[in-house]
């Protein structure tokens, strides 16, 4: 069977090909060109996005022709290849002579033909995603397909209710365990208001599945092995509103349930075929579920060896998706909000969740990004123009964005790197977004840094890793510790607002809120009992680097 990861990348001849008879005229300008096409983008002039090379853009809203003009400008000082507007177009010298000038090639979207399935058609024909084995899982993936007797039209939920609801003669869903429909049938239209609620929200609602529960009705389902008889909820429901339910199991595991609308209990014959049916749904829920982890783990090698830049880097970009180009590495990682300790499982299945919606945002503003869970961090690669000088505030946009829409009960955060020029620098980006990631942990509040950013930070809390436990401090900052601790005075805060304050009294003195002669007075003392020289910089850089340390070690 050929997927999706199988078709070729392709040039606006293929696309015209495919779709010019009946989605796509070309206005002006030439298809038949070597390049490939790079990415599918929404022309958007107030916020104008990072287009990859050779976007095909979609001029979603562009009419008259004075702007068709304009954006084929635009576009083609970006290397756009082509723009796709809506029909009708009326014919002008002018953008027939920008097209030919600037290389971009106009079409039109046929009237009435939707963006996002155009858009949806032309990523899938341009496909540049990994190169991932189309059976992951060898063959107990085609032995899979020979025991539930899949058949080439037939590889999907929604054909396996038809096939269900055709075995018992009634309309039927797929739901997981918390009431989410995953697939429905046909003959929906003889259902109740229920279920068409159901169909319209992809989850059944909240009242219907309330009542369920206060009844029993998913404890008696989830111990029984056969089909459960589930009447009318009340007397107010029309007579062929009963159910037939039965758990999706797998060993021990209840995978989800499927619901059959029926007028009264199941007969032998029609029960046993929803059993024999459960069994079918378990095999392709836990198949497609192994096959989602087992591509997951794909991606996240193939980032991870493109990370290493290494000898094998342009390969793996290659399969990626990616080009040798300038890119910024992102890592992100979940932790405990406050003082909430989540379990281990809670908190992998959090960062899980989380990387899978971090890929999703990253791809959608940038269709040549990855992004991939490696160990507990997720990567994403997002590459750059070049010449593009923000690479790395574009970047921590894009991740304050996310993180503004991401609903999470714990703490997420994204460490940026620097901008690499090219796939030899990529290693380099990675450390420094991990080396960002680390500032923040370690500071509450702030969860997007570039290294830039926090740059000390990350020096001295890798200078600490280097200092032996019971080191810090030592010398005359431990003097003056010592002499704090014993007469409860406050010589080590004079000393650090003083060196803070690089040497102004005024500020220091003030951030102490005590007199300037006052602290004059405490500043000598420090002195005295640490033996400290204060005007030797290197024992004010010595003094300041262990108050820095003392900070960062100190126990929370």
């Amino acid at each position: 069977m050929v997927t999706v990861a199988d078709l070729p990348r392709a040039g606006l001849a293929r696309v015209v090909e495919e779709l010019g008879s009946t989605l796509l005229e070309v206005v002006c300008g030439e298809v038949q060109r070597p390049e490939e096409i790079g990415g599918v983008v929404i022309d958007d002039p107030l916020d104008e996005p990072e287009l990859p090379e050779h976007a095909l853009v979609l001029g979603v809203g562009l009419q008259e022709p004075a702007a068709i003009t304009e954006a084929v400008e635009r576009l083609g000082a970006q290397g756009a290849l082509g723009l796709v507007v809506r029909a009708p177009v009326a014919e002008s010298d002018e953008l027939a002579a920008t097209a030919r000038r600037t290389g971009v090639t106009v079409l039109a979207l046929a009237r009435g033909a939707a963006w996002t399935h155009l858009a949806g058609m032309i990523r899938t024909l341009t496909s540049d995603g990994p190169e991932l084995d189309p059976e992951p899982l060898g063959r107990t993936g085609a032995g899979l397909r020979q025991v539930v007797g899949y058949q080439s039209g037939l590889d999907d939920l929604f054909a396996v209710a038809n096939a269900i609801a055709a075995l018992v003669d009634a309309p039927v869903t797929i739901e997981d365990r918390s009431s989410r429909l995953l697939a429905f049938s046909s003959r929906q239209e003889e259902a109740d208001t229920w279920r068409v609620q159901t169909i319209l929200r992809r989850q059944v609602p909240e009242d219907y599945t309330r009542q369920l529960e206060e009844q029993g009705v998913f404890q008696e389902i989830y111990r029984s092995t056969r089909p459960v008889w589930v009447p009318p909820l009340s007397d107010d429901e029309p007579s062929g509103s009963g159910r037939a339910a039965i758990a999706v199991r797998a060993g021990d595991e209840i995978l989800g349930t499927i619901w059959a609308v029926v007028n009264e209990p199941m007969d032998e014959a029609r029960g046993q075929a929803l059993y024999d049916a459960s069994k079918l749904v378990a095999m392709h829920l836990v198949w497609a579920r192994a096959d989602a982890d087992v591509e997951r783990r794909l991606r996240a090698d193939l980032l991870s060896t493109a990370l290493e830049s290494g000898p094998r880097t342009a390969e793996t970009l290659r399969r990626l998706g990616l080009k040798d180009e300038p890119a910024v590495v992102l890592a992100l990682t979940v932790v405990g909000a406050g003082t909430e300790s989540p379990l281990p499982a809670q908190l992998a299945v959090e960062r899980k969740r989380v990387a899978d919606a971090f890929a999703l945002h990253l791809t959608a503003v940038h269709p040549r990004s990855a992004a991939g869970l490696v160990g507990d961090v997720a990567y994403g690669i997002l590459p750059v123009a070049r010449g593009r000088k923000d690479g790395e505030e574009r970047a921590a946009e894009i991740a304050a964005d996310f993180l503004s829409r991401v609903d999470s009960r714990l703490r997420p955060l994204v460490g940026v790197g620097p901008l690499a020029p090219g796939s030899a620098s990529l290693k380099r980006s990675r450390t420094g977004a991990d080396r960002a990631l680390r500032v923040l942990r370690s500071r509450p509040g702030q969860q997007v840094a570039r290294l830039d950013d926090v740059h000390l930070e990350a020096l001295l809390l890798e200078l600490a890793d280097r200092v032996p436990r019971g080191d810090i401090p030592s010398g005359a900052v431990a003097r003056i510790v010592a002499y704090d601790q014993e007469h409860q005075s406050s010589l080590v805060d004079t000393l650090r607002a003083w060196l803070d304050a690089f040497g102004d009294v005024a500020i220091a003195s003030a951030a102490m809120y005590v007199h300037a002669n006052t602290f004059r007075y405490r500043l000598r003392r420090a002195a005295e009992v640490g033996r400290l020289d204060l005007t030797d910089p290197n024992a004010r850089l010595a003094a300041m680097l262990q108050l820095r340390l003392m900070d960062l070690t100190a126990p929370d």
